[in-house]
């Protein structure tokens, strides 16, 4: 039997999800209200994912069941549940391990409520450490599996101006303006409502941030100019407070969705052949520019919305030039001949 994930939408927006496993759905509308809408999807297309590759009862599954899933994912994932195309060819260890993630948050859920005949849960916390013992137990674990931790890519001028020559209307440059030159994600954007943007001030506030944290933050003058454009020539008269709706078809006037945003941008990526840019990547450059510029580490998490400034450490090592003139700077100072009499202090 092959499980579907079912929506229902009240008034335009997402009320339910569920997938006909009594557990399974009674986890989805526990967690409805404890994450952002974003997230909930993406749980329930984890658990979608999990339960058609497992072809059994969640309350059978066990260890043996976990590790044969994380081979599947690696070797052959099943392209009909795979949400995101570019997965087809194989899944990375990061997405492997949200999925594990998912799967162990739904059984400690199932543990708690405590009417199920489940007695642990079956996704292992990881690996013993060899020798790391205590009473003849392990006291430390390795995890399941390993995700080095990457650096952003950022977008060249070239291929971004390529980009930008490529985009058809006024909404579409807003849109585009909003995630490279105030770093916002593709999510934030398509949740921002016309209230949102003060022309005055050349503020946005970010609503629905990520993890549901607000925040005011600047903008520059050409996303400003691109987003008055919009309003004052494309943007049909719609009653939805959102400010990017959609411009034509039977759908005229309703809200953008972020699959539609994700359409266009895979639409003037193929035609403007510039396949590195994704709205992340907009995202990544701007947050990289900034830092080049100068603006403090504190500053740029408060501009990124990063709740850790672990977070925004990261942009210290795409800023080549400003890393090496710092490198110089205290180098020169320790390790020149004259200073050292040609000697290691």
């Amino acid at each position: 039997m092959t499980y579907r994930l079912h929506r229902e939408f009240r008034e335009g927006k997402l009320h339910r999800l569920w997938l006909d496993i009594p557990e399974v759905d009674a986890y989805l509308e526990f967690i409805r209200y404890r994450c952002r809408p974003n997230t909930w999807v993406s749980h329930a297309y984890d658990l979608q994912i999990f339960v058609n590759a497992v072809s059994k009862s969640v309350l059978e599954v066990n260890p043996t069941d976990i590790f044969t899933f994380i081979r599947q994912q690696r070797e052959t994932p099943n392209t009909s549940h795979v949400r995101n195309r570019s997965e087809v060819s194989g899944l990375s260890n990061r997405t492997i391990k949200r999925r594990l993630s998912t799967i162990s948050t739904l059984y400690s859920y199932l543990l708690v409520r405590g009417d199920t005949p489940l007695r642990s849960n079956p996704v292992p916390r990881g690996l013993p450490v060899r020798g790391q013992s205590w009473n003849g137990q392990c006291n430390k674990v390795t995890p399941l599996l390993r995700t080095p931790r990457t650096l952003p890519q950022v977008l060249e001028s070239e291929e971004l101006n390529r980009f930008l020559r490529s985009l058809r209307t006024q909404r579409d440059r807003a849109m585009i303006f909003l995630m490279l030159f105030g770093g916002l994600r593709k999510a934030e954007v398509i949740a921002l409502t016309l209230e949102d943007v003060h022309f005055g001030r050349r503020t946005v506030l970010v609503r629905q941030g990520k993890g549901g944290h607000q925040r005011l933050i600047p903008i520059a003058s050409m996303a400003l100019r691109a987003v008055a454009s919009y309003l004052a020539e494309e943007r049909p008269p719609s009653s939805v407070p959102q400010l990017f709706v959609v411009l034509k078809g039977p759908h005229k006037g309703c809200p953008l969705s972020i699959a539609g945003l994700d359409t266009i941008v895979s639409y003037n990526r193929q035609k403007a052949g510039t396949p590195r840019v994704q709205c992340h990547r907009l995202r990544h450059t701007c947050l990289t520019r900034l830092r080049e510029a100068g603006m403090s580490l504190e500053a740029l998490q408060a501009q990124a919305g990063h709740r850790d400034i672990n977070s925004t450490r990261n942009y210290l090592h795409l800023c080549q030039r400003h890393f090496q003139e710092e490198y110089l700077r205290v180098s020169n100072a320790l390790f020149l001949p004259e200073a050292s009499g040609g000697t290691v202090q």
